[in-house]
């Protein structure tokens, strides 16, 4: 039995490929696309908490917990002891780790010592024949091959000046942050950051029988909130949530170039079914059953879903390794590695069988009419199918289920969800296929009257268009789709880069910045020298410097920014702040949130949060919650003098300049820069905004990328499905032909049905597109912890007339080979 299904599919359904190359190419190709972008935002995003976890694994290896710095700012080494006598704790092993370096060029030093040896980890493997030279060599080091150091080099990290002992390689090596590493003694490493006494965890293995949970409990204890507790992969999962936006995002656009796929797969396979009704009336005649040609066709788009799918697999993992080259640093500041495509076990196999899924829905659609073939009628020769509109049961079915979807659209944007509220966007689209699908007649009536508009040629495509609704309402529904997405992700984006360079406003009321980094980025680290400030104050034409800092640090389960605010500073937090919130900021007593941490943590303003720092928890009233751009991590805001007390770091990440009355600003600046050291940011207030600016437009650039690839995706669809109307019509063109018609008749015929579909889908697109941008102004509002505002652009119009010209490109191929079609063969019967 199986054999007879094979070779029927074989010679009924997988021969079509063959012989109709070009549509197979264009349908692969889709398909590929599909699969491309899903691979690629599933890389990206698995990339980032597998590079976390890589690490985790290579350094922590058999650790059971993980004693870990609030901030990377550590905690002091008594700690060690403390939980080191815990019962059920076998080994605790102490460690330094501190980033160096830029996102692109990161290093990461290690410092440990002699325990080192009771975790069994790739490192351990990876340094046991070289512990020795670096015993031998004063100030030596291990170097990962990634760092271009070779033996005997000496070099400059940190405060001091260190040795290679040795060239560490190997493919355990390697997993270490990409060989970009150095390892050194820990006192060394703390002499390296000028941190005696400080550690940034503590490994812990437990003893054979031991209870993890109930250890960990007791190691809490002992900490006494002066750090945290947790297993070793808690640092990948924060680094999960801090990318939360960016995968939601990136698979939304991703989908939508699927939906478009099951838009075109449908067309096509309704177009081979309907050329087959002679071949499938045939094989009706001799006694098959229609649910063993319907598997059949089925089968035959598993497998074209399979090959485009595979190839689009190889595609998204080229896409997905440029990308992770390209992510702003903003992306990737908050994690404490290096950053490199890492492609997750289920990436290909789940974008693979999403695609096969999805062209089997698609053809299980199409495939109905599969069950109106009769054995007789079908043997007749037809020049062109026909198709009925849906039952009125299932447009009313469509209609409800478009009210409830877009219902709840509008419930999850208006509901405060935080980041799960970007799923109104999906819900918003699903809603508007279901409402047009309820309307298909009412659009198949407007696309009509649109291309009889053309004259004669118009009133011949209105006829063509009203015998196919169903593939003509979706074609149309891919231009919509493009359109949509379109004006929607681009719009939106637009809005938020405003929005939040709006926010940021205030920085451009301080002169001059002083930072540790660059003005793309949160000055969250390192810590500047202690001579940068009084070098800054002694500058030429300053009248006034304020310090500030800001740190990640562990705040409930999330990683979320603390900022240390001094009188004076411009910024969005102090500046929305009131006078009275401010000095009871200064007092030391309270904490201001964002609106995402405060949703976190279930408070609100008068509320309380015990706030974990390595002096101890300190016990905090919520003094405001105020918005603040939260797509990386949420913020909460401190009095400056007790951020440096309680979290022991002392100095300041970033000074704020301002320039006495008549002095001139660039002279001051010029000033700046020549006293401070040469890897201090000195820029102005104005490209303080622009780099906020140009940083958030760079992390949006992914998404406005994809939805253009959505369009490139709708053309081919539409080149495809107009392709195989004409061939559908061979006949009927022909005899037009016949009876006098001219080829610029056949040619404007093809093109009026086109630019018909085009501009009705474009205008309904433009129209869903504009509603579901208010729609996602407030729902990103609820994800980015900022007031997103609204904006009608005249750049939606542009989207959409660019998105509209893209797709009515794939018209004019088909509307050639309808001009040149040779009339003999036209009606010849096949």
């Amino acid at each position: 039995m199986i054999p007879a299904a094979l070779d029927r599919l074989r010679i009924f359904n997988l021969r079509e490929f063959a012989t109709h190359r070009a549509r197979t190419l264009m349908s692969l190709a889709v398909v590929a696309v599909s699969a491309a972008l899903l691979v690629a935002v599933l890389g990206i995003t698995g990339s980032i908490t597998g590079s976390v976890d890589r690490l985790t694994t290579a350094i922590g290896g058999n650790a059971d917990l993980e004693v870990s710095g609030i901030t990377d700012g550590g905690f002091d080494q008594s700690l060690l002891d403390k939980v080191g006598t815990v019962s059920g704790v076998d080994a605790a092993v102490p460690m330094l780790r501190m980033t160096l370096g830029s996102a692109t060029n990161r290093t990461l030093l290690i410092g440990t010592d002699q325990r080192g040896t009771a975790l069994h980890t790739p490192m351990q493997n990876a340094v046991a024949h070289d512990v020795g030279a670096l015993l031998s060599v004063p100030n030596g080091v291990l170097v990962g091959t990634g760092t271009g150091h070779a033996k005997g080099d000496v070099f400059e990290l940190g405060s001091k000046s260190v040795t290679v002992a040795a060239v560490v390689t190997g493919a355990d090596a390697d997993t270490v942050n990409g060989g970009h590493f150095v390892l050194a003694p820990l006192t060394l490493a703390q002499q390296i950051t000028d941190r005696a006494g400080r550690l940034d965890s503590v490994l812990l293995t437990t003893k054979p029988g031991a209870d993890v949970t109930t250890v960990r409990s007791a190691v809490s204890n002992a900490v006494a909130g002066r750090a945290i507790v947790a297993t070793p992969s808690f640092r990948a999962a924060q680094a999960g949530a801090g990318i939360a936006v960016l995968r939601y995002s990136t698979l939304l656009a991703a989908s939508a170039a699927l939906v478009v796929t099951m838009f075109l797969i449908y067309n096509t396979m309704s177009m081979a079914l309907s050329q087959r009704r002679p071949a499938i009336s045939l094989l009706r005649a001799l006694g098959g059953q229609r649910r063993a040609i319907l598997r059949d066709v089925l089968a035959e788009a598993a497998v074209l879903g399979l090959l485009g799918s595979a190839v689009g697999a190889a595609l998204g993992i080229m896409l997905g390794r440029s990308a992770i080259r390209q992510l702003p640093e903003a992306i990737v500041q908050s994690v404490d590695t290096r950053t490199e495509f890492i492609l997750p076990g289920y990436a290909v196999p789940a974008a693979m069988a999403v695609c096969v899924c999805a062209c089997v829905a698609a053809a299980a659609l199409a495939g109905q009419q599969v069950y109106r073939v009769a054995p007789i009628e079908a043997l007749v020769p037809v020049a062109a199918s026909r198709s009925a509109l849906p039952s009125r049961s299932l447009l009313a079915i469509a209609a409800a289920c478009g009210l409830i979807l877009a219902g709840g659209a509008v419930a999850v944007a208006t509901s405060d969800l935080g980041k799960a509220s970007v799923g109104s966007i999906g819900l918003s689209l699903l809603a508007a296929l279901a409402l047009c699908f309820a309307l298909t007649g009412p659009i198949i009536a407007l696309v009509a009257a649109a291309a009889r508009l053309f004259g004669a040629p118009g009133t011949l495509a209105a006829t063509t268009i009203e015998r196919a609704p169903r593939r003509v309402w979706a074609t149309l529904m891919t231009v919509l789709i493009a359109v949509t997405v379109t004006v929607t992700i681009n719009n939106s984006n637009n809005d938020v880069i405003d929005s939040t360079t709006d926010s940021f406003a205030g920085l451009a009321k301080t002169d001059i910045w002083v930072s540790s980094t660059s003005a793309a980025v949160f000055p969250t680290s390192p810590i500047l020298a202690a001579d940068v400030l009084p070098a800054v104050r002694s500058a030429p034409g300053v009248s006034k410097v304020v310090a500030g800092q800001m740190a990640f640090a562990t705040l409930g389960s999330d990683r979320v920014m603390i900022q240390g605010l001094q009188s004076g500073a411009n910024g969005p937090i102090y500046s929305s702040l009131d006078p009275a919130v401010r000095e009871r900021l200064r007092e030391g007593t309270g904490i201001v949130l964002s609106r995402d941490v405060a949703r976190s943590l279930g408070v609100s303003t008068g509320g309380a949060v015990d706030l974990p720092t390595p002096n101890g928890s300190q016990h905090l009233t919520v003094l405001a919650v105020v918005p603040f751009f939260a797509a990386i991590s949420g913020t909460a805001a401190i009095d400056f003098d007790r951020m440096q007390q309680w979290f022991d770091r002392p100095g300041s990440t970033v000074l704020q300049v301002m320039v006495a009355p008549g002095a001139d600003a660039a002279r001051v600046q010029a000033a700046i820069r020549a006293a401070v050291p040469d890897n201090v940011y000195v820029f102005s207030g104005s490209e303080a905004v622009a780099g906020v600016s140009g940083a958030i437009a760079q992390a949006t650039a992914l998404t406005g990328a994809i939805t253009w690839i959505v369009v490139l995706v709708a053309a081919i669809a539409l080149l495809n499905t107009l392709m195989l109307s004409v061939l559908e019509r061979r006949r009927e063109l022909g005899v037009l032909r016949a009876m006098g018609s001219s080829r610029r008749f056949a040619l404007r015929t093809v093109l009026a049905e086109a630019v018909a579909i085009g501009v009705i889908g474009a205008v309904l697109g433009l129209a869903i597109g504009a509603a579901t941008q208010v729609l996602n102004a407030r729902a990103i509002t609820d994800v980015l912890s900022i007031d997103v505002a609204y904006h009608p652009r005249v750049l939606m119009v542009v989207f959409a007339g660019a998105a509209l010209l893209l797709s009515l490109l794939g018209s004019i191929p088909p509307a050639i080979r309808a001009a040149r079609l040779n009339v003999v063969d036209a009606i010849g019967t096949e």
